[in-house]
């Protein structure tokens, strides 16, 4: 089977041309722990200041956590491998995850870069707001923010970092296949659970 990447280096291609915006389109992998970690940090003290049970608690973190695996599947099935005809449609989905499927181990480019995950994160807080009230949104946006840094962090962990434990390498071979065999399945990254309820993990549809 032929592989569908383009370079397997650490290298990527200009998306802008404006030196200014490029270099916006680039992070650190280590940039949204410094940005998100506070942010847990000061909802956990929110937490803590309206004494909320320590059981609740735990309740809203776990299912904060598991409404982010939703998401993450759903975000890498249906926006990052939107398929469209249109010349900006197209543009689009390259700047959002075609760069990365084209370029994968581009260093700078495999987390999500704060010009794109902090309004998405002020959106989702504030429907979160509306969902599950004010007193509630705290703890549980602790458990979709942690599960979207573990996401992150483990993406760039797959594509850099020599893995050993079993867990590891089932999840970064889930990821590989993905990449460079089957594109159309394997959407979970950080956790092939819902590729095997919705069936598009890869024993779902044999290969060609």
């Amino acid at each position: 089977m032929s592989k569908l990447f383009v370079s397997n280096k650490d290298e990527t291609a200009r998306m802008f041309k404006s030196d200014f915006l490029e270099a916006f389109s680039k992070i650190h992998w280590t940039v949204p722990l410094f940005i998100y970690v506070p942010v847990i940090g000061y909802l956990f003290y929110l937490t803590i200041v309206d004494k909320i049970p320590a059981l609740e608690i735990i309740g809203l973190i776990a299912a904060g956590l598991f409404i982010w695996t939703i998401t993450e599947y759903l975000l890498h099935r249906f926006i990052f491998h939107f398929h469209t005809t249109s010349n900006f449609g197209k543009r689009i989905t390259f700047m959002f995850h075609g760069v990365h499927h084209d370029y994968p181990n581009d260093t700078k480019r495999l987390v999500m870069p704060p010009a794109v995950s902090i309004p998405l994160a002020t959106g989702f807080f504030f429907l979160f707001k509306v969902l599950v009230g004010d007193i509630f949104v705290a703890p549980f946006f602790i458990g979709f923010i942690a599960g979207y840094l573990f996401y992150d962090i483990s993406h760039y962990a797959i594509h850099h970092f020599n893995m050993h434990s079993k867990f590891w390498l089932v999840i970064k071979n889930h990821h590989m296949i993905h990449h460079y065999q089957r594109p159309e399945l394997g959407f979970g990254v950080s956790s092939p659970l819902w590729d095997l309820i919705l069936k598009t993990g890869y024993d779902a549809k044999k290969k060609d």
